[in-house]
């Protein structure tokens, strides 16, 4: 029986939505809500079960009864956990190009926490981006309200580029966006030239736009990315306004389009049933939408050149040899690549991720001295709550896009797990051969192993919670976090030498911790520490921050610790079921940007459960690692240091384009600008795609997607400013 809530709803909506009591495993039910002629059916999972795995059982039962009787429907279901989505594909009609799609939650939630470790807001930033409402500013509101308001109203659409894109590269074409359009192209879709499958490549390089190239887009409404289609050099160059962008009367342009059109309708007729949209068009042609990810994020020209090398020299045949055999995984191009004497460089079968022969986890444990001993600055702590049986929340989803291949291998961060080892042990045969892992076997709540691992010199501090949700009280599902949140916020950090304690020899112990100076000196207070927090239920963010204005029934979307980055709720994950109904490619971009670059190749590996593969470096695999990631840099210094001093978004956007092949897609800004420095009390908001005139501040940190640089970057990215 629905409740009273659902009730209400179904009064409200009762033109567009009817309800059905009955079991999709009954074929009479699915009879009667007529699923043979429905466009889709979307299976929902109870993301409060107290047995995920059961749940995820369960749904698959019933997409295996939906497919069995209409085998030709198309399905996009919500799993629980990233280790079933194996048993999808053992459905005979199971079938990607028929737009049949998996959303997993354990996958997607904790890759968006991890791309927050990396440029803290981000989670924000991509759930904002697939959540399909307007915006509304208000004078009422305060300033960062509206600012971050109007990115909130940002959505990804998918367009066809006009021919006067053609022959242009992926700079160029994102800068005329931009400028001329105001729009923001993220990404274009590859066609390779043997005719497989279209891949999705993100701000890619040195390739040049063919014909009928579909570019992603972020903006406010599908009626601004018509200009992209519309946009013709001979009748648009001189023109000012963006909005008199229309369809033009040019004979070449008429041509163009007619054969376009025509390949679309005849592509439509062919995937029959795929929920197109006017507003994306070719996705409904478009096929196998996770092989789309393979290689995602690179361009054909790039994978059939070699990668260019540093020029250092190679390491001797003779020293890579151990007992008379050649190591493992070491090739000349990885050699010249690195120019630490020692250090081993390995990466996965894929050569997407970076790989570790494994290693019990015995040999990762610290006890609290240990880890005090240990030069921890610039890592993650992960606050982990567990009891030996909780269910398994798949932590490799939350390590694995840390460990991607396109980070070089002193960029990686260490990440220090502090939790019950006992439930750690369940967990670590899918961790085992993921580099720089600590485990620290003790409570999220306590102070003192808080401070063994150096929380407050941390890039970022995730509190997770494995543990079942009791069915008694919803509201008390987030204890654990919010308490180990509050907890870390009201602690005081002094002199890092105070942080030594019972060691014995304390002279030891401070050379142990290297040389402080070079070391970013950490928060004094325990509420600057980055911190994102997981919610199981939308209504416990108000207890995070005790100095907002939030109502109790504010969306979750609205308070203040979402629009700061510092919450993350499993429950923003919905609106990405609709968001791949009607543009099933923006799922293949969202979930290439978020995973690092998981591969099609990767998941059936893993489907295996063996875990991770290591594999030899090729010239092959290493052009893997030729792929963009997220990033944040920080306008107050370095060389963007200039554009802070009240210059114009779109003077940074396209600078850092020319100069650096960096595409800026939005910016963190503090929450009280009054501050010109980084304050103690200091707070930031997300940007999503400001205006092209919207002012910028030294205080400001920039979202951007950076291209892998061979060579040591020119930006110190491997540490974001606090």
């Amino acid at each position: 029986e629905p409740d009273l809530e659902f009730e209400g709803l179904l009064k409200r909506q009762h033109t567009r939505v009817k309800y059905f009591q009955g079991s999709l495993m009954n074929a009479m039910d699915l009879e009667r809500a007529k699923v043979h002629e429905a466009d889709a059916c979307l299976v929902l999972a109870n993301k409060y079960c107290p047995d995920p795995d059961a749940e995820d059982a369960a749904n698959i039962m019933r997409v295996i009864s939906i497919k069995n009787y209409s085998d030709d429907i198309r399905v996009i279901i919500q799993l629980m956990q990233y280790h079933n989505k194996a048993y999808l594909l053992n459905i005979p009609s199971w079938d990607w190009k028929q737009g049949d799609d998996v959303i997993c939650l354990a996958e997607l939630k904790l890759g968006f926490i991890a791309q927050s470790c990396l440029a803290p807001g981000f989670s924000t930033m991509m759930a904002n981006l697939f959540a399909m409402r307007s915006f509304k500013t208000s004078p009422d509101m305060a300033a960062w309200q509206n600012d971050y308001l109007q990115g909130t109203g940002c959505e990804m659409y998918t367009e066809t580029l006009s021919p006067t894109f053609t022959g242009m590269t992926f700079s160029q074409a994102s800068e005329l966006c931009f400028v001329k359009l105001k729009l923001l192209l993220l990404a274009i879709e590859v066609k390779p030239e043997d005719g497989g499958d279209p891949k999705i490549s993100i701000n890619p390089r040195r390739s040049k736009l063919p014909t009928n190239t579909v570019g992603f887009f972020i903006a406010q409404s599908a009626e601004e990315v018509k200009r992209a289609w519309f946009y013709c050099k001979a009748c648009h160059e001189d023109v000012k306004d963006e909005n008199l962008i229309k369809k033009c009367k040019c004979k070449h342009l008429m041509t163009f389009r007619k054969g376009v059109r025509a390949i679309q309708l005849v592509g439509k007729t062919m995937a029959n049933k795929t929920g197109a949209t006017p507003a994306t068009p070719f996705s409904a042609a478009l096929s196998k939408p996770l092989l789309n990810i393979k290689n995602s994020v690179m361009a054909k020209e790039e994978n059939g050149s070699k990668p260019v090398m540093n020029g250092r020299p190679t390491n001797k045949p003779a020293d890579q040899q151990k007992n008379g055999k050649m190591e493992v995984g070491i090739a000349d191009d990885q050699a010249k690549d690195f120019d630490f004497a020692k250090t081993e460089m390995k990466y996965d079968s894929t050569g997407m991720f970076h790989w570790t022969p494994a290693r019990s986890i015995e040999d990762c444990i610290l006890d609290r001295n240990q880890a005090a001993m240990t030069v921890l600055n610039g890592h993650v702590v992960v606050c982990l709550f567990a009891d030996p049986d909780s269910p398994l929340i798949g932590l490799r989803n939350l390590v694995m896009p840390l460990r991607a291949s396109n980070f070089h291998y002193h960029e990686l961060k260490h990440v220090v797990i502090v939790g019950a080892v006992d439930y750690l042990r369940r967990e670590w045969k899918t961790l085992q051969n993921l580099p720089k892992i600590s485990v620290l076997n003790g409570s999220p709540l306590s102070r003192a192993d808080l401070r063994a691992v150096n929380v407050n010199l941390c890039d970022m501090c995730v509190i997770l919670s494995a543990k079942v949700p009791s069915n008694d009280d919803p509201t008390l599902a987030d204890k654990e976090a919010i308490l180990a949140s509050l907890n870390i916020k009201a602690m005081t950090f002094g002199d890092i030498i105070t942080n030594i304690e019972s060691m014995g020899d304390s002279k030891d112990a401070l050379n142990n911790m290297g040389d402080t100076t070079v070391k970013r000196p950490g928060p004094i207070y325990g509420t600057n520490v980055p911190m994102i927090t997981e919610l199981v239920n939308d209504s416990n963010v108000q207890f995070l921050d005790q100095d907002d204005d939030d109502d109790p029934d504010t969306e979750l979307y609205l308070t203040q610790p979402f629009a700061c980055g510092t919450a993350f709720a499993v429950s923003v994950l919905d609106s990405l079921m609709s968001t791949t109904y009607f543009n099933q490619n923006a799922l293949t971009l969202i979930r290439s940007l978020i995973t690092g670059g998981a591969t099609p190749e990767l998941e059936i590996i893993l489907a295996e459960g063996a875990g991770l593969r290591g594999g030899y470096s090729t010239p092959d695999t290493l052009s893997h690692r030729d792929r963009c990631r997220v990033g944040q840099i920080s306008l107050s210094d370095g060389p963007l240091a200039t554009f802070g001093e009240g210059r114009k978004y779109q003077d940074l956007f396209v600078a850092s384009l020319r100069n650096y092949g960096m595409l800026c897609i939005g910016l963190y800004r503090l929450r009280d600008a009054a501050l010109t420095t980084v304050d103690a009390t200091s707070k930031r908001y997300v940007i999503t795609n400001p205006p092209f005139d919207f002012g910028l501040l030294p205080t400001d940190q920039v979202y951007v997607l950076l291209p892998f640089e061979r060579k040591q970057s020119r930006f110190s990215f491997s540490e974001t400013e606090v």
